[in-house]
């Protein structure tokens, strides 16, 4: 009755030869068949607008080579080591630092001593001082830009900073008179006052220092932490002076003062080897 209705509704019947039943089921059979080459022709269509679409927007796709765009290639395949190493030695570092995570290659690339050796002599270029963590032999290009950049934004002095730079020292003007009439700071006359930082705890100037007198003089540091690691409070001390809080300047140098005088460290980024504490503080 299903395949009859069907028939009846295209308008046709049956002819005088053909049996009833074999109209109905052949023509119900013609109209499945019709259907589906319908459906495949609206999913070829919806298929190539698609592709279309994806190639219009530079839709990229993960073939069994790895990732890649239907329009272009890697550029370490079209390019080659070689080349790739010169484009990547012009760019600034943090570019080159996320062009490490493209992919295995490109970390291999990108991680050459070739780049990161000028990256670092651009990085150390005008610094006070050179971490000694960094000058550390066998140690990759990459690992020393890393750990230069880190030691430099360190504000924790530890005992090795202090024992490896002389200090210029001068008088504050909260300072009395006296001791400023005496700084060469304030007169203007002759090189700055030294200081000079031992293992031992000690502390010394050069000969002939009038602010010296020959005293002796040891010092501390003093490091309070919070709950959570953060540093609470920092300082060094020198005898029972007045405590000297500790700030770090833009070129790596290192700056301790109170209201009374002021140590600087002496810019020494020429020392072999390096300065500062052999791991990395906080």
């Amino acid at each position: 009755m299903m395949n009859q209705k069907i028939a009846e509704e295209d308008g046709y019947g049956p002819s005088e030869d053909e049996d009833d039943d074999y109209y109905y089921y052949a023509t119900s059979r013609r109209r499945r068949k019709v259907a589906v080459f319908e459906n495949k022709d609206n999913s070829t269509e919806k298929r190539e607008r698609k592709r279309k679409r994806n190639r219009n927007r530079g839709n990229t796709k993960f073939t069994e080579k790895g990732f890649c765009d239907e329009n272009s290639q890697d550029p370490l395949v079209v390019f080659g080591w070689d080349i790739m190493l010169m484009i990547l030695s012009r760019l600034d570092a943090r570019s080159v630092a996320l062009s490490l995570v493209v992919s295995r290659t490109w970390h291999g690339v990108a991680s050459s001593d070739t780049i990161w050796s000028k990256k670092c002599e651009e990085l150390w270029a005008g610094k006070a001082h050179l971490p000694r963590v960094s000058q550390i032999k066998g140690l990759s290009k990459l690992a020393a830009y890393s750990l230069s950049i880190m030691d430099g934004k360190r504000s924790r002095i530890m005992k090795e900073d202090l024992w490896d730079h002389a200090w210029e020292f001068h008088f504050n003007k909260a300072a009395p008179n006296y001791w400023r009439n005496l700084d060469p700071y304030w007169k203007g006359a002759g090189p700055p006052m030294r200081r000079y930082f031992h293992p031992d705890g000690s502390q010394t100037s050069d000969p002939g220092d009038k602010v010296w007198g020959g005293h002796e003089c040891c010092y501390s540091i003093v490091t309070s932490f919070l709950a959570d690691g953060k540093i609470r409070e920092h300082y060094v001390r020198i005898n029972r002076w007045p405590q000297m809080y500790v700030s770090r300047k833009q070129d790596w140098g290192w700056k301790m003062s109170n209201h009374l005088y002021c140590y600087s460290s002496v810019p020494d980024a020429d020392t072999k080897g390096g300065t500062g504490p052999c791991f990395l503080a906080c």
